[in-house]
């Protein structure tokens, strides 16, 4: 992992960088994860192939019914009128009826059940009439139908996934159905974080105690530890480091150490008591922008050791955009995951949203329908970075552009819905 090919910052502390220009940066900058492993499809949910995946057979590997009804050849369709067929046996899933389908005769068949040598249509059983073994049919069945051919879904040699693939639910199914039972997979990449200020408390060891003055509980770890549970990482927790450069270099350093992704929050303006930047600049390769954006215009990136650096900010909802925005697509790109964008859709705003010409906006809002079915979405209110309440009251990121000065009621406008935001 390096940075040559990241262009440095003229201007690094006072220039803002578009969003484009920096999610740009950042993609260039970054590279898969080399090392694999091989898994048993049991263990594959959520990882990433490292190789394409091609079927070794046809599936399904043999015709077979579609419906519940009776197995024919299209030859025993009349022209005009009814014809009664001879009922010779049943054909089941599983367990398959061995003789041929000759002209005129008809074999009850379950879904899933093997066609019979000589039948090619499936007669579903509301469109006969049964008498004993005796089964009618008429002029208005149509050949060919109600069957599954062999390799109709999948054929033997096709490739079925790309590497790159996330192996959730359908694609396990699939890698089943071909009898693939393991699979190379890259490894998972390992992220350490910690939450800076001497004002933050760890709320797993001050649970009911009262805060004092200026005091405030940590609650970007937790934000953080969620965000990251829902992607496949090991993930380090280096608690909160305090207001100091020691502290600060002695967890980058060991963060480094042991991960291949570092996040920390706060400390990454370019103030007294930023020791985050301080110590980044003295321990790493530096690609540092404060990008046009709003909430989370501070956002430290580069290279420790062989570890990608990220310094969010330190309010809330800015740690969560920025998140959202750049540390989950860059950890998708690093896991070998080929599609990293956030999900965006139009919706028509409801509210009036003011911003500033010059930055792109990520505001809080509630994704709905109006009374004719159109998604519509309405601001949650008020828009400040540490209002940590409006994420939850949201469940979307309406995006407004850099060169949008506002929007009125009425409006199209981007939207990312949290349900495919969050991983």
């Amino acid at each position: 992992m390096s940075l040559e090919k990241l262009p440095s910052c003229d201007d690094p502390f006072d220039s803002l960088m578009p969003v484009e220009e920096a999610r740009t940066r950042l993609s260039q900058a970054l590279n898969v994860v080399a090392d694999t492993e091989r898994l048993a499809l049991i263990q594959a949910h959520g990882r990433v192939l490292s190789d394409d995946v091609v079927s070794p057979v046809n599936v399904p590997g043999f015709a077979n019914s579609a419906m519940d009804g009776y197995a024919i050849s299209s030859s025993s369709i009349p022209e005009s009128g009814e014809v009664t067929l001879t009922l010779a046996g049943t054909s089941w899933a599983g367990k398959i009826f061995e003789g041929r389908v000759e002209a005129g005769t008809a074999v009850r068949i379950f879904t899933g059940g093997l066609m019979p040598e000589g039948a090619d249509t499936v007669v579903i059983q509301e469109h006969v009439a049964v008498s004993d073994n005796q089964v009618t049919i008429d002029s208005e069945v149509e050949p060919l139908r109600n069957v599954r051919l062999a390799g109709e879904d999948v054929k033997a040699n096709q490739r079925v996934l790309q590497s790159g693939t996330v192996l959730n639910a359908a694609e396990l199914g699939v890698l089943a159905s071909l009898g693939i039972n393991e699979v190379n997979v890259y490894r998972k990449i390992r992220v350490a974080y910690f939450t800076t200020g001497d004002e933050l408390l760890a709320l797993d060891e001050h649970a009911g105690e009262p805060l004092e003055p200026g005091m405030l509980f940590d609650s970007n770890r937790y934000s953080l530890r969620s965000m990251l549970s829902r992607l496949d990482v090991d993930v380090i927790d280096l608690g909160i480091v305090r207001d100091n450069a020691a502290q600060t270099r002695a967890a980058m350093q060991q963060a480094a150490e042991s991960a291949d992704v570092i996040i920390s929050s706060g400390g990454v303006s370019a103030g007294d008591a930023d020791f985050v930047t301080q110590v980044f600049h003295e321990l790493g390769e530096v690609g540092f922008w404060k990008i046009a954006m709003r909430p989370g215009r501070p956002l430290a990136f580069g290279q420790i050791g062989d570890a990608f650096f990220f310094g969010l900010p330190g309010n809330p909802v800015a740690v969560m955009v920025t998140f959202l925005q750049f540390v989950q697509p860059a950890i998708k790109q690093i896991m070998g995951t080929r599609t990293t964008d956030p999900f965006v859709i139009k919706a028509t705003c409801m509210s009036t949203l003011r911003k500033s010409l010059g930055r792109v906006e990520y505001q809080r809002g509630v994704l709905g329908n109006d009374e004719k079915g159109n998604l519509t979405v309405t601001s949650t209110g008020k828009q400040g970075a540490g209002r940590i309440s409006s994420m939850s009251a949201a469940n979307c990121l309406i995006v407004i552009a850099a060169d949008v000065a506002g929007v009125s009621p009425g409006d199209s406008v981007e939207v990312q819905p949290f349900h495919g935001l969050f991983a």
